[in-house]
C-alpha cells in the first residue's frame, strides 16, 4: 500500500500499488480458471540459455503470451518452432513484472498427436486382448541364418547401416533387400504384403522389418493393424527395428524380437565373433577327445585279441594273420576318421574365415598336425609291441608243446583203444601197439 498523506475526500480511499494490483489479479486468475487445453500456432519462439521456452500462441484473430519452464519442456518429444501447430495444457497466469496476461505451459504436443495416441492405445488394447503380443507365440531367432531378408526403404540410412553391420560381423549370410515405402499413403499395405510374401516363399531364415527414426506420424505405418497381423502370422522369425530406442510401435510388440535401432537389429541377427571362436575351440577339444576314445577302444580290441592267443603253431599263424587284418582296419579307420575330421575342420575354417583370427587358425592347424603325427607314431609303437608279445607267446607255447618233446626223441605209445601206455606191465605178449613219433607213427606187436 502507498503511504500518502490523506486529504479531504481521499482520506477514505484505498489505493493499491501496481505490484499489489498485479499480484491480486494473478492470484484471481490462477485460482478461478482451471487447467485447460489451448490450440494454436507458435510464433516468436525463444529458447534462452536458462533452458526456459517463451513464445506466442496465436490463431487468426488473437494471440497470447506463453512460458514453458525447463523442468516441463524436457519431456516434449519434438522441437517447437515458429509456424508449428501445437496443443498445450496450460494454466492461466499474469506476468507481474509487465502486467501481461500469459499461459504457463505444463504439457505441449503437436496438433493431432493426442488423437493419434488415443487411436494407438485403443488399437493396442484390442490387439493385446487377442493375444497378438503374447510371449508364448514368439519364435526363437535362428543362430546362424543363411539368408536374411530386410523389409525397409531402399533409400534410407537405416538399410545402409544394417548392411554395413551385417557385412562386418557376419559376411557369410546372404542379404536380400525387400524394398517398400515406410511412410505415407499405402506404406502399411506394402509392408504387410512384403511380410506375407516372404512368409509364403520361405526363402529367408530371418526377416528384419523397420526404418529410421521420425515423428509419430512418420512411424505410423508400423502401428497399422495390417502390419501387426502380418508380423504375428509370419512363419519366419522376425526382428522389428523401427526408429530410435525411445520409439515403440505396435510392430515392435508383435515381432518375435524388438531391436532398439536398425543397427542393433543387424547385430542381433548376426553371429558374434567371440562366440564363434569359443565354439570352434570347443569343437576342437571334442574332436581330440573322440579320437583318443576311439584309439583306446581299438587298443583294447588289439589287447583282447592278443590275450586269446593260446593255441599251437597253426592257430598262432591264424591269430597273427587276424592281427595284421586288424592293423589294416585300424589304420583305415584312423585315416577315415582323420579325413572326416579334416573335412569338418576345413568346412568350419571356410565358414568362420571372416570372423576367426588367422593366427589362432594357424596354431590350431599346427596342433592338429602334431596330434596326428603323435597318433601315428603311437599306433606304430603299439602294433610293434603287440607283434613282439605275440612272437614271444608263440615261443613259450612251442617250448611246452608235446610236439617239442617228440622232436627230442621221445614217443607216445597207445594201445588199440588209443589209450596211452605208461608202464610195460600194462602190456601183454602179442598185443598190438602204436607209437607216435615227431614225424610219423610206428605200429608194433609186444613179444
Amino acid at each position: 500500500m502507498l503511504n500518502t498523506p490523506p486529504s479531504g475526500a481521499d482520506r477514505n480511499r484505498s489505493v493499491l500499488s501496481v505490484s499489489d494490483l498485479n499480484r491480486e489479479v494473478k492470484h484471481l486468475l490462477e485460482s478461478s480458471v482451471p487447467l485447460l487445453w489451448v490450440g494454436g500456432e507458435i510464433s516468436n519462439f525463444a529458447a534462452p540459455s536458462s533452458g526456459h521456452w517463451y513464445f506466442t500462441l496465436k490463431d487468426a484473430r488473437a494471440q497470447v503470451r506463453c512460458a514453458m519452464f525447463r523442468g516441463r519442456n524436457r519431456s516434449v518429444r519434438f522441437q517447437p518452432g515458429n509456424g508449428r501447430e501445437v496443443i498445450a495444457r496450460a494454466r492461466v497466469s499474469l506476468y507481474e513484472g509487465r502486467g501481461e496476461f500469459q499461459l504457463i505451459i505444463e504439457h505441449l504436443e503437436e496438433a493431432g498427436f493426442g488423437a493419434l495416441m488415443r487411436q494407438l492405445e485403443a488399437l493396442k488394447a484390442r490387439l493385446q486382448a487377442e493375444g497378438m503380443f503374447e510371449l508364448a507365440r514368439k519364435k526363437p531367432l535362428p543362430y546362424l541364418p543363411a539368408t536374411i531378408g530386410i523389409i525397409t526403404s531402399p533409400t534410407g540410412a537405416a538399410v545402409r547401416d544394417m548392411i554395413h553391420v551385417l557385412g562386418r560381423r557376419y559376411p557369410a549370410a546372404q542379404i536380400e533387400l525387400i524394398p517398400v515405402a515406410v511412410q505415407g499413403q499405402g506404406a502399411a499395405q506394402q509392408i504387410a504384403r512384403a511380410i506375407q510374401l516372404a512368409g509364403k516363399l520361405q526363402r529367408h531364415d530371418l526377416l528384419i522389418v523397420g526404418r529410421g527414426g521420425g515423428s509419430l506420424e512418420d512411424l505410423w505405418a508400423f502401428n497399422e493393424e495390417v502390419v501387426v497381423r502380418a508380423l504375428a502370422a509370419c512363419p519366419i522369425p522376425t526382428i522389428s527395428a523401427v526408429g530410435h530406442e525411445t520409439d515403440t510401435t505396435l510392430a515392435d510388440l508383435a515381432a518375435d524380437v524388438r531391436a532398439p535401432t536398425p543397427s542393433a537389429a543387424a547385430e542381433i541377427a548376426s553371429a558374434n565373433a567371440a562366440e564363434l571362436a569359443e565354439e570352434f575351440h570347443t569343437a576342437d577339444l571334442r574332436l581330440r577327445r573322440a579320437m583318443q576314445l576311439q584309439l583306446r577302444h581299438l587298443q583294447q580290441q588289439v589287447q583282447l585279441v592278443g590275450n586269446r592267443i593260446r593255441h599251437p603253431r597253426e592257430q598262432l599263424q591264424n591269430r597273427a594273420q587276424r592281427l595284421d587284418h586288424l592293423e589294416i582296419q585300424l589304420r583305415s579307420a584312423i585315416q577315415r576318421q582323420l579325413a572326416h575330421r579334416r573335412q569338418r575342420l576345413q568346412q568350419s575354417e571356410r565358414a568362420f574365415s571372416q570372423v576367426h583370427p588367422a593366427q589362432q587358425l594357424a596354431q590350431g592347424s599346427k596342433a592338429l598336425a602334431q596330434a596326428i603325427d603323435r597318433l601315428n607314431r603311437g599306433v606304430h609303437r603299439q602294433l610293434q609291441h603287440k607283434r613282439e608279445q605275440a612272437a614271444h607267446s608263440a615261443q613259450l607255447l612251442h617250448s611246452v608243446s608235446p610236439l617239442g618233446v617228440l622232436e627230442r626223441g621221445y614217443a607216445i605209445v597207445r594201445d588199440e583203444e588209443k589209450r596211452v601206455i605208461r608202464r610195460a606191465q600194462d602190456t601183454h605178449s602179442g598185443q598190438r601197439i602204436n607209437a607216435r613219433l615227431a614225424e610219423g607213427d610206428i605200429s608194433a606187436i609186444v613179444e
